[in-house]
C-alpha cells in the first residue's frame, strides 16, 4: 500500500469510526431516557423522577463509549454485522452498565444519595442491546436490501457448479447470500450418486455423466461454470475446462487445496482458469523436520537470487528460518525487489544482498571467507538457449568457468552442502546451455571426490511462468493478436511450478550425501501445441480461428523432446515420490581441471565458436548439436 493510499485509508477509517460513535451515543441517550420513562410509569413530565442533568447524561454515555471502544466495536465492519457483533454488544453493555451499578451503589453507601434509580441501569443494560446492536443489524438489512435492488436492476448472471462438495455448497451459499454478486447459481454438476437428484442449498445435483454440458448450458441459459473441486486431480480439471471451454461460458475455478493457504473457501478465492491449472500438478508433500535440520539456524547463500528459481528458493528458505540468507545476484534491481518482499514477510531473519559477479574468481573467494555460509544454492546461470548459440563463450564464462569459482570458494571456506540448479538440457545436449550445464554437473561430481563439502546437483526440467520460458512469450503473442509462434507441432516438453521446482530442491539437498545428481518427476511431457491452444481458449478466443498458431521451425540448439537421464546413469527412488537420484559416475578431477584450463585461455584469446563448440565436445561426448534439426 504507498503511502498516499495507507493515509487515505486511515482517514476513511477514521471517520467511519466517529460517525458509528456519534449513532452509539444517540441510541445510548436514548436508551437512558427510555429507561427513565418504563421505572416511572411512562410519566413524561417524569415528575416521580429525580432531576436527570446534563452531566449524568454526558458522563454515563461517554462512559459506555469508551467500554465500547475497548472491546473495538468501531473497528467491526457494520455490513457484516451478525452474531458475533451482537455477542461482543451484549458483553460490552453488560461491563459498562455493571460498573456504572457499582458505582451507584458506592455513592448511596458514602452520600446517602443516588444519582439515578437502582434498577435504571439493569433497564438501560436490555435497552443499550437492543439500540446499539439492532442499529448494527439494520444497517446490514439495508445494505442488502439496495443490493437486491441493483441485483434485479443488473444483469444477472446463472452459474453452474462444477462438485457438489463443501467447496461447492460454500460457493453457492455465498452467492445467495450476497445477490450483490449478480450470479446465481442454477445448478450443481456431480458424479457421486449418494448426491445425484437431490437438492443442495435447494439447488438441484445433475449427474455429470448422463447430461451433455452444451445442452445443459443451452436448457438452463448458464452464462459462467465454476469449477469449484480443490481436490480433482489435474487430469479431470482438464477433462472438465475443454468441456466447458467449447460452451462459450465464462469459466472460472477454485484453485487447488496446496493453493488455498488458511483452507477456507470463500468467493474471493474464484478466479478465472489459468495456465497452470492446465498444467497442475499434486502437491509437493515435504519432509519438514528433514529440511528445518538442513536450514534452520544456518547460514545459507543462493547464487542468482534475482532470477525465477534463485528468488522462489529464497522465498521457500525463509520460511525455514535460516540465520542469515545470502542472496547474491550481479543484477541489483531483482535484488532490491526481492529485498523489500523478504524484509516485509519475514522481520526476523536477517537478510543480506550482494551484488557480485560468480565470473571474478577472486571477488567470490573473498565474500566466502568473509561470509563463511553452511549452505549454498548456486542458481546463477546463463539459461536462454538460442542467445548462448550466439554467445558459447559466454556461456562457458558464466555457467562452467562461474560454477568452478564458487564450488571451490565454498570447498576453501568449509561449507557443510552446495546444491547446483542444473537443467534437464543437461541431457544428451542439443545446444550450448544444456552443454555448459552437464559440464556444471561434471564440476560437482569431481570436485566431491576431493572435498570435505558434499556437492550435488539437482536436474529438471522447464519451470511455468519463468523469465523468457514460453509461457510469457506466448502471453505477449496473444495480447498483441498473434500470431503464436511454434517450433513444431511434436515438440513437448515437461514443466512445473516454480514454487514446486524451489521445494523439491531444497528437499533434494537436506537428503544428499554428496556426488549424486537428483532428478525431479516431471510428470507427463505437454505438447507445446497443444499450451498454445490452451492459452489461446483462456482469453475466449479460438485458436485458428482468432488467433493463428504458426509453426516455425526448429531454431539452432532445440529438441523435439527433452530427456532426464543418461543411458550409463540408471535410477533409483528415494523416499520422497517426485525425487529420483542418478547413479554417481566418476569424473577424473585433474583431467576436468586441464580441460578447462584450455578452454579458458582459448575464449581469452577470442577463439571462434566453431572451435569453442569443439572443446565443449571433448567435455561432453554426448553433446550433439543441431541432430535434430531439419
Amino acid at each position: 500500500m504507498g503511502l498516499q493510499n495507507k493515509k487515505a485509508f486511515l482517514v476513511k477509517d477514521a471517520f467511519r469510526s466517529i460517525v458509528f460513535i456519534v449513532i452509539d451515543y444517540a441510541c445510548l441517550c436514548l436508551s437512558i431516557y427510555i429507561a427513565y420513562l418504563l421505572r416511572f410509569d411512562f410519566d413524561f413530565t417524569l415528575t416521580k423522577a429525580p432531576p436527570i442533568s446534563i452531566k449524568f447524561f454526558l458522563l454515563v454515555v461517554a462512559f459506555k463509549i469508551l467500554i465500547f471502544a475497548i472491546f473495538r466495536l468501531y473497528k467491526s465492519l457494520w455490513i457484516f454485522a451478525g452474531a458475533y457483533e451482537v455477542v461482543s454488544v451484549v458483553i460490552a453493555s453488560a461491563i459498562a452498565n455493571f460498573v456504572l451499578s457499582v458505582l451507584l451503589l458506592l455513592q448511596f453507601h458514602f452520600t446517602g444519595r443516588l444519582f439515578a434509580p437502582r434498577s435504571i441501569f439493569a433497564i438501560t443494560f436490555l435497552i443499550d442491546v437492543f439500540a446499539v446492536g439492532g442499529v448494527r443489524l439494520l444497517y446490514r438489512v439495508y445494505r442488502r436490501i439496495v443490493r437486491g435492488v441493483k441485483f434485479n436492476m443488473g444483469e444477472v448472471k446463472r452459474a453452474l457448479i462444477f462438485g457438489a462438495g463443501n467447496a461447492g455448497a460454500a460457493i453457492a451459499k455465498e452467492m445467495i447470500k450476497n445477490p450483490g454478486l449478480c450470479s446465481k447459481p442454477v445448478a450443481f454438476v456431480e458424479t457421486d450418486p449418494y448426491k445425484i437428484g437431490h437438492k443442495l442449498n435447494g439447488i438441484n445435483v445433475i449427474d455429470e455423466n448422463k447430461h451433455s454440458l452444451e445442452e445443459l448450458v443451452r436448457e438452463e441459459r448458464i452464462d459462467e461454470i465454476i469449477i469449484a473441486i480443490p481436490h480433482a486431480k489435474p487430469a479431470k480439471i482438464n477433462q472438465i475446462y475443454s468441456q466447458a471451454s467449447k460452451t462459450g461460458c465464462k469459466v472460472k475455478i477454485l484453485p487447488s487445496v496446496s493453493q488455498i493457504i488458511d483452507e477456507s473457501v470463500t468467493i474471493q478465492k474464484v478466479r478465472d482458469v489459468e495456465i497452470e491449472d492446465l498444467l497442475g500438478r499434486d502437491p509437493v508433500n515435504l519432509d519438514i523436520s528433514e529440511i528445518e535440520k538442513f536450514i534452520t539456524g544456518k547460514k545459507v547463500l543462493v547464487t542468482g537470487a534475482g532470477g525465477s528459481i534463485g528468488s522462489e528458493l529464497c522465498r521457500q528458505l525463509a520460511i525455514f528460518k535460516p540465520q542469515k540468507l545470502y542472496m547474491l545476484d550481479n543484477y541489483e534491481n531483482s535484488l532490491h525487489d526481492l529485498l523489500l518482499e523478504l524484509r516485509e514477510k519475514h522481520s526476523n531473519i536477517e537478510f543480506d544482498p550482494i551484488v557480485a559477479n560468480i565470473r571474478e574468481e577472486k571477488h567470490i573467494n573473498t565474500l566466502f571467507q568473509k561470509l563463511k555460509p553452511n549452505i549454498v544454492f548456486h542458481a546463477a546461470a546463463h539459461k536462454h538457449v538460442p542467445l548462448m548459440e550466439l554467445h558459447p563463450e559466454e556461456a562457458i564464462k558464466n555457467n562452467v568457468l562461474g560454477t568452478w569459482n564458487v564450488t571451490h570458494a565454498a570447498d576453501k571456506a568449509g561449507v557443510e552442502r552446495f546444491v547446483l540448479i542444473s537443467s534437464d538440457k543437461a541431457v544428451n545436449p542439443a545446444n550450448v546451455m544444456g552443454a555448459t550445464k552437464r559440464i556444471a554437473e561434471l564440476i560437482c561430481q569431481a570436485i566431491d571426490t576431493k572435498s570435505k563439502t558434499e556437492f550435488v546437483a539437482v536436474r529438471f526440467g522447464n519451470v511455468l511462468g519463468s523469465n523468457g520460458s514460453v509461457i510469457p512469450i506466448f502471453k505477449h503473442q496473444i495480447d498483441s493478436g498473434g500470431p503464436v509462434t511454434v517450433t513444431h507441432p511434436d515438440m513437448t516438453r515437461y514443466f512445473m511450478t516454480i514454487p514446486e521446482a524451489a521445494q523439491l530442491v531444497i528437499q533434494s539437498g537436506a537428503s544428499a550425501n554428496g556426488g549424486e545428481i537428483f532428478i525431479l518427476d516431471m510428470g507427463q511431457p505437454v505438447r507445446i501445441v497443444d499450451l498454445a491452444e490452451n492459452m489461446i481458449r483462456l482469453t475466449g478466443l479460438e485458436p485458428y480461428e482468432d488467433i493463428e498458431i504458426k509453426f516455425c521451425g526448429l531454431r539452432p540448439g532445440e529438441k523435439l523432446y527433452e530427456e532426464l537421464l543418461l543411458n550409463e546413469e540408471g535410477i533409483q527412488k528415494t523416499k520422497n515420490d517426485k525425487i529420483y537420484v542418478a547413479r554417481p559416475l566418476f569424473t577424473d578431477y585433474a583431467l576436468l581441471k586441464r580441460k578447462l584450463e584450455l578452454i579458458d585461455q582459448a575464449i581469452q584469446k577470442g577463439t571462434d565458436g566453431v572451435t569453442i563448440r569443439e572443446y565443449i565436445k571433448d567435455l561432453v561426448p554426448t553433446f550433439n548439436q543441431n541432430l535434430e534439426v531439419g
